[in-house]
C-alpha cells in the first residue's frame, strides 16, 4: 500500500521555509513615471546639498534640461555633428598693418618737421642767441639781376654776399681751389651759404669745413685769397667773419642761414650748375668769349 508523501521522510527537505521578509527601505512599488522634481524621486533620498545636478528641481521636472545648458562648450542643440573648420581671415591682419604703416610714416613726417625746424631755430631764438657773441654783418637792398658771363662784377662786399651774378649757379660741393664769384653769388640766391678760407689754413682746419658739406646740402667751400679773416661764411644778405673754423658761431650762421626765407630763390636747384673752378672757367672764356646772360 502507497504511503501519503511526507515532506519530512524526504531527505531533500530542508525545513519550513522562512517567512517572508518586508522590502528594503526606499524601494516601494515601482513607479510608472517620476514625478516632477529631481530632488523629490523615491529612491534616492534628499538632494545632496553640494552634488552637482542634485539641487532643486529644474523647471519641467525630471529629466528636463538646466537653463543655459550643460556647462561652458555644450553647443545650444546638443552635440550633434562637428561644423567645419572655420578659415581665420587675414583682413584683420592687414588693416592692422597698414594702419601700423601710416602712423610710422606720420612719426617720422613729424620727426622730420621737428629737426628742419630746430636747425633753423625757428623754434625759438636758438639760433640768434648763439649769434649773440659774434658780429654779423647784413646786407638790403641787393641787385639779383643777371650780367653776362664773364662779365667781373665789382661788388660793395668781400666775399661777395649778394648782387648781381651769372645766369648759371656754382654747383653746391667742396673746391680745394678758388671759383667763380659771379657763379657763387647765384648759389646764394637759391639759399646757399658759402665758406671761403684763407689758402693758408693749416690742413686740420680745413678739413672740419670740409667735414660740414653733406651731399645735397647748400653749402660751397673753396679757398680764397685776400679775406679779412682766415673764415668767413656769406649767405644772400648776411655774412659772418671769423678766425678759427671751429668757432661755434660758424655752425650757428649756418644754422640760421642756409635755406634762409631771406634769399630770393630758397630750395632752387644747387646742383647741375658748373663746376669747374674759377681757372678752369678763365681758360674756357678764353676759347669760347663771353656769353649772354
Amino acid at each position: 500500500m502507497t504511503q501519503p508523501y511526507d515532506p519530512h521522510h524526504d531527505p531533500r527537505y530542508q525545513g519550513p521555509p522562512p517567512p517572508p521578509q518586508p522590502p528594503p527601505q526606499g524601494h516601494g512599488p515601482p513607479q510608472s513615471a517620476p514625478p516632477p522634481g529631481y530632488g523629490q524621486q523615491p529612491g534616492y533620498g534628499p538632494p545632496h546639498p553640494q552634488q552637482p545636478g542634485h539641487g532643486g528641481p529644474f523647471p519641467g521636472g525630471y529629466g528636463a534640461r538646466p537653463p543655459g545648458g550643460y556647462g561652458p562648450g555644450q553647443p545650444a542643440g546638443g552635440y550633434g555633428p562637428p561644423a567645419p573648420p572655420q578659415k581665420k581671415s587675414s583682413t584683420g591682419l592687414v588693416i592692422g598693418i597698414i594702419a601700423g604703416a601710416l602712423v610710422l610714416v606720420l612719426l617720422l613726417a613729424a620727426g622730420g618737421v621737428w629737426l628742419y625746424t630746430s636747425s633753423r631755430g625757428d623754434s625759438g631764438s636758438g639760433g640768434s642767441d648763439a649769434l649773440a657773441g659774434a658780429e654779423v654783418l647784413t646786407f638790403e637792398g641787393l641787385d639779383a639781376s643777371h650780367v653776362d658771363t664773364g662779365e667781373r662784377v665789382e661788388y660793395d662786399m668781400f666775399p661777395p654776399a649778394g648782387g648781381p651774378h651769372y645766369s648759371a649757379w656754382q654747383d653746391c660741393n667742396v673746391y680745394d681751389e678758388p671759383v667763380r664769384a659771379e657763379f657763387a653769388v647765384h648759389s646764394l640766391e637759391h639759399g646757399a651759404v658759402w665758406i671761403t678760407y684763407d689758402p693758408s689754413l693749416s690742413s686740420d682746419q680745413i678739413a672740419v669745413l670740409e667735414g660740414l658739406y653733406t651731399p645735397g646740402g647748400y653749402l660751397v667751400i673753396s679757398p680764397m685769397e685776400g679775406l679779412p679773416t682766415p673764415v668767413v661764411a656769406s649767405a644772400w644778405g648776411a655774412q659772418i667773419q671769423l678766425g678759427d673754423a671751429e668757432d661755434p658761431a660758424l655752425g650757428a650762421f649756418l644754422r640760421e642761414y642756409v635755406q634762409s626765407p631771406d634769399a630770393p630763390e630758397p630750395g632752387a636747384l644747387c646742383s647741375q650748375g658748373v663746376t669747374e673752378t674759377e681757372a678752369e672757367v678763365e681758360a674756357m672764356l678764353e676759347e669760347e668769349g663771353p656769353t649772354t646772360a
